[in-house]
């Protein structure tokens, strides 16, 4: 497994377990909720370099997208 494999493996536990926590749900229904989501598309995909960001960060893009559909990015 290379780096960035592993990188991923460890985001995708961490929003799972933050999905948990914050949304008081069982850890087969964040999985599911995560799997379903376009954040996860993105953090799996080497090229966006979702990846290396912090969770914090990334689980806020996940919230953003379960609560409006879609993910919202700041304007700079």
């Amino acid at each position: 497994m290379g780096k960035e494999q592993q990188m991923i493996e460890y985001m995708v536990q961490d929003l799972v377990e933050m999905l948990t926590e914050t949304q008081g749900i069982e850890y087969d229904v964040a999985m599911c909720t995560l799997y379903d989501s376009q954040i996860y598309e993105k953090v799996i995909d080497i090229e966006t370099g979702l990846y290396r960001e912090s969770p914090s960060y990334v689980y806020g893009l996940l919230q953003d997208e379960l609560n409006f559909g879609h993910i919202v990015q700041a304007e700079v």
